[in-house]
């Protein structure tokens, strides 16, 4: 084996336990705090849209954020695959679906009530946050 050929070799090698490494310490999607948060508010304002008759949910907007949270975990160095087993784990899905229920209850939205779940979508929208901006 030629030096340039051995020098190749042990690069390629380098670059690929370099990746291999930087793909390994990646936090666990659910760690990151702009996904996470991200996706909880999708999930308030999607709740909200749905029980409340006066305050609808923005598809194509939710659909845009959801994008640009997917693409953050992109530019984070997550792969597709990574993604895809985020969004597709059944236990992730339930854990913050109770963690924006939990939090809908703390601004105070009243399971049942949905007239509590409007004045939680309106004070929302005035405060202009993330979940606001998901509802029309």
């Amino acid at each position: 084996m030629t030096i340039p050929h051995i020098a190749r070799t042990a690069a390629l090698i380098l670059g690929f336990t370099i990746a291999a490494g930087a793909t390994a310490a990646l936090p666990a999607l659910r760690d990151n705090a702009k996904i996470r948060e991200g996706l909880i508010s999708t999930a308030i304002a999607y709740e909200i849209g749905r029980k409340c008759d006066g305050i609808d949910s923005r598809w194509f907007t939710g659909i845009a954020y959801l994008n640009s949270l997917r693409n953050h975990a992109f530019e984070l160095g997550y792969s597709r695959e990574q993604v895809a087993a985020f969004i597709d784990n059944e236990a992730e899905k339930d854990r913050l679906e109770a963690e924006a229920r939990a939090r809908l209850r703390q601004k105070g939205g009243v399971e049942g009530d949905w007239e509590s779940y409007c004045a939680v979508g309106r004070a929302e929208m005035a405060a202009g946050s993330q979940i606001g901006a998901l509802l029309k």
